[in-house]
């Protein structure tokens, strides 16, 4: 069950690095935009997130209110990218919005023990 969760971590890992990557080389383009990496980063990050969520550990789950911010956060993001990904240009906020969600979840991961 370890090479499970190590593999669902890793992957989860490469969705957060699609979701930020490609925020950010839209962000420095100037056109701000939902581009392909960020849906494909936000769908990895919210499916294996889930898969994470699972008991597969020993006894060292992590706290139920953390999963479920995690979840919270991370569905809000999914909803702005998902329902954002057809229009010519986004709202800066709401760009801005999503990366900073983006940031907020990875610091809940870190942070929270």
């Amino acid at each position: 069950m370890e090479a499970l969760r190590l593999i669902l971590l890793y992957v989860h890992l490469i969705g957060f690095a699609l979701l930020l990557g490609g925020s950010i080389a839209q962000y420095v383009s100037g056109r701000l935009r939902i581009n392909a990496a960020m849906l494909w980063g936000a769908v990895i990050q919210l499916l294996t997130g889930i898969g994470l969520s699972a008991p597969l550990r020993d006894g060292d789950e992590p706290a139920p209110a953390k999963l479920v911010t995690k979840l919270v956060i991370a569905l809000l993001i999914f909803v702005m990218v998902f329902f954002s990904r057809k229009r010519d240009v986004v709202n800066r906020g709401h760009f801005l919005a999503i990366v900073g969600l983006t940031l907020v979840n990875a610091a809940v991961a870190v942070f929270w023990r």
